[in-house]
């Protein structure tokens, strides 16, 4: 039997909790337990398709939400290895796994009498006297079924799963090729001279990384968020910022075996022949069909709309960095590896701190212990942290969650630091979704087991972490994500947490991130990492009126990748990739002294599987609805109104994609949110988040 071949610690989560045994677990064991677990998969999705009995809600939908939950248990325990701590080994398993998996869910969804027993159910939803929640389930398997071919004919479905196939075997790659670029570059200095203006903490950020690499004596510059972005802000040495700059923007764009550009073509071929098949004018129209934003013309409408605010603000800043240059005798223009550096320069003068002033402040340990105090205060729920639990890495803390009545709500991973093994930037997933169906096994349901994944720099043994005010923006919209998937209370693991819609998967994160500048939170948490102080009343003035300084670079940024992705997936052919990046930013009147955030060869949002594919606009989008959101807690005079909170946990957090978007928004708040009366009122001081998370 299949299950002879699977490793018992791959599917039996028998650890602390219910977690799983990860100590247990060999990178060589995954091979056969895909293999085993994708036929047993077959076995039970036949079994449904044959059951002669009519189909019905019980026989047919429950039976597919709870299939396949070995097979689930493997793929959560890989894809969180492939992603944070990859190796040789698992690297080459997901490029054989990821065409894999496509073909064996391409063969399930496929499936004609399959498909007819669903078919039948959809066709007369409306005598079954469903719940919302089993409507809004019901229809996302039949339209999973059709989007994925189901109505096509036999050879078109041959050509969609080929397509499926290839595509995953591209995603894989793509993202392989970018973590092998971030990996094999670092520049290594050893002369004083080379470290002019770097602050202490980025010096021992620098010192351990360069003896993460074998340099006992030297500082590292990587390409790592949290060490390249403050070296480009604090390095006076414009030649080395120049080339570290050139090395983190060239990623997945250097030739040889990691260059990424014959990838994204082929990608955008077949994502555009997916759509025909299908249907559809573009990839776009095909991935929007199912969003709140449902065209490309809306998501462009926004777009344009901010990108005009956005990039007058951004030229206004512009000048400022210029005058700045001159007036220390530079006689260049603003590059974009001069930005950081003199708009930190231009911020400590017009608001009197600087990051490094400011940085001592925001240790990692007491801002999670903000995290935590926020979702006590708002959700009524409680973190304890466990330790001496093996996780899938030594750095990686264990949380129990309770409910406000002592119950055990959730299990959470917090995976902090950069390392080579780890891609780039910051995420939520899970290896286990919340939900309330009875199970194979006799369980009745299952508590969500959620982890977050960063990248902040890891300091020397027995020093404290310190983090950016973006790190710390980081921190609280992971965790946002995190509370989405803990505070979920469906029935069914299909719409458990985060599975919404694209655009509006983003809200509860980008949300959460507004509670860290309240300023009874800043005072509190903000303690100086030497003398225990809190943050002086005048250094948090600053902090709070300086939210918005830079926000027109932040936007620019932002705004022309979004549109540079709706740009690919909405041409009807397929030109060279570069040229649509160039012939988009001329367009757009993209300054030369800012860049796109991802360029298209490490654009991993978009090309490491269709994630945010025709879809990195969904930032912005929800960025619409968090602004109004924060707003009911103003309104309320308190941004802890326990009647507003109750409303936001009971509409937005705990609902996942049980009922439509819309109306978990109308129900928390009355009505949708107006962008341009928004924009008005706080011009684009609602977008400054976008550069606090990996967004």
């Amino acid at each position: 039997m299949p299950q002879l071949h699977i490793n018992p610690a791959l599917i039996d989560w028998n650890g602390h909790q219910g977690l799983p045994r990860f100590d247990l677990v060999k990178d060589e064991d995954f091979a056969a337990a895909f293999d085993a677990a994708m036929e047993k998969h077959d076995a039970e999705i036949d079994a449904i398709a044959a059951n002669p009995e009519p189909p019905t809600m019980e026989n047919t939908i429950v039976a597919l939400e709870i299939a396949g939950d070995e097979l689930s248990r493997i793929s959560a325990l890989f894809w969180n290895k492939a992603g944070a701590h990859t190796n040789d080994v698992i690297q080459a398993l997901e490029r054989d796994i990821a065409p894999k998996m496509s073909r064996h869910y391409s063969r399930f969804s496929m499936n004609e009498v399959l498909f007819k027993r669903v078919d039948d159910l959809w066709a007369k939803r409306d005598t079954l006297g469903l719940s919302v929640e089993e409507g809004r389930v019901l229809e996302r398997h039949w339209k999973g079924f059709v989007r994925s071919g189901a109505q096509l004919a036999k050879p078109e479905q041959e050509r969609l799963a080929a397509i499926s196939e290839r595509l995953a075997s591209l995603g894989a790659k793509f993202g392989q090729n970018v973590l092998a670029d971030e990996k094999t570059w670092a520049l290594v200095l050893t002369e004083e001279a080379d470290l002019a203006g770097l602050p202490p903490f980025l010096r021992e950020a620098m010192a351990s990384a360069a003896r993460d690499r074998g340099h006992e004596d030297g500082y590292a510059v990587t390409l790592s968020r949290s060490i390249i972005e403050p070296f480009l802000t604090f390095s006076e040495r414009r030649d080395l910022r120049e080339q570290a700059f050139r090395a983190w923007t060239a990623r997945g764009a250097n030739g040889g075996e990691t260059d990424n550009l014959a990838i994204v073509r082929e990608t955008l071929e077949l994502r555009a022949e997916r759509a025909k098949l299908l249907g559809y004018d573009s990839f776009a129209a095909f991935k929007l069909d199912n969003t709140m934003a449902k065209t490309p013309e809306a998501v462009n409408g926004l777009l344009m709309a901010v990108w005009e605010k956005a990039r007058k603000r951004a030229l206004e800043e512009e000048a400022s960095l210029a005058g700045l240059i001159a007036e220390e005798g530079g006689n260049h223009e603003v590059m974009p590896w001069d930005w950081r550096h003199y708009a930190e320069k231009l911020r400590h003068r017009t608001f009197n701190f600087s990051e490094s002033e400011l940085k001592p402040y925001l240790q990692l340990e007491k801002i999670i212990e903000a995290c935590f105090d926020v979702a006590s205060r708002v959700f009524g729920i409680s973190a304890t942290e466990v330790k001496d639990v093996p996780a899938y890495h030594p750095d990686v803390r264990v949380f129990e969650i309770h409910d406000e009545d002592g119950t055990l709500k959730a299990l959470f991973l917090g995976d902090y630091f950069a390392r080579s093994s780890k891609r780039s930037g910051a995420w939520m997933s899970s290896f286990q979704s919340q939900h309330k169906l009875t199970l194979k096994n006799g369980a009745e349901g299952e508590i969500p087991i959620i982890y977050n994944v960063c990248n902040f720099a890891k300091p020397s043994a027995g020093k404290p972490a310190l983090l950016s005010i973006d790190d710390a923006r980081t921190l609280f919209h992971e965790f946002g994500h995190a509370l989405h998937g803990m505070l979920s209370n469906v029935t069914y693991p299909s719409v458990a947490g985060t599975g919404v819609a694209r655009d509006f998967v983003e809200l509860p994160s980008q949300l959460y991130e507004h509670w860290l500048t309240v300023p009874e939170i800043l005072q509190k948490y903000a303690i100086h990492v030497d003398t225990g102080a809190p943050m002086p009343k005048e250094l948090l003035d600053k902090v709070l009126a300086a939210r918005t300084f830079n926000a027109g670079f932040a936007t620019v940024e932002f705004t022309s990748s979004a549109l540079v992705d709706m740009a690919f997936h909405t041409r009807t052919s397929v030109e060279e990739p570069m040229k649509v990046q160039a012939e988009v930013l001329e367009g757009i009147g993209m300054p030369q002294s800012i860049v796109m955030r991802h360029a298209t060869p490490h654009f991993q949002h978009v090309f490491s599987g269709d994630g945010y594919s025709a879809g990195y606009y969904s930032y912005m989008w929800s960025e619409v609805l968090d602004a109004d959101a924060f707003a009911a807690f103003e309104e309320a005079g308190d941004a802890f109104d326990p009647v507003t909170a109750r409303k936001l946990k009971n509409n937005i957090y705990s609902v996942g994609g049980s009922i439509d978007p819309e109306d978990a928004y109308k129900a928390f708040r009355g009505k949708l949110p107006d962008p341009e009366a928004m924009l008005r009122k706080k011009g684009l001081a609602m977008l400054e988040e976008l550069s606090g998370s990996d967004a």
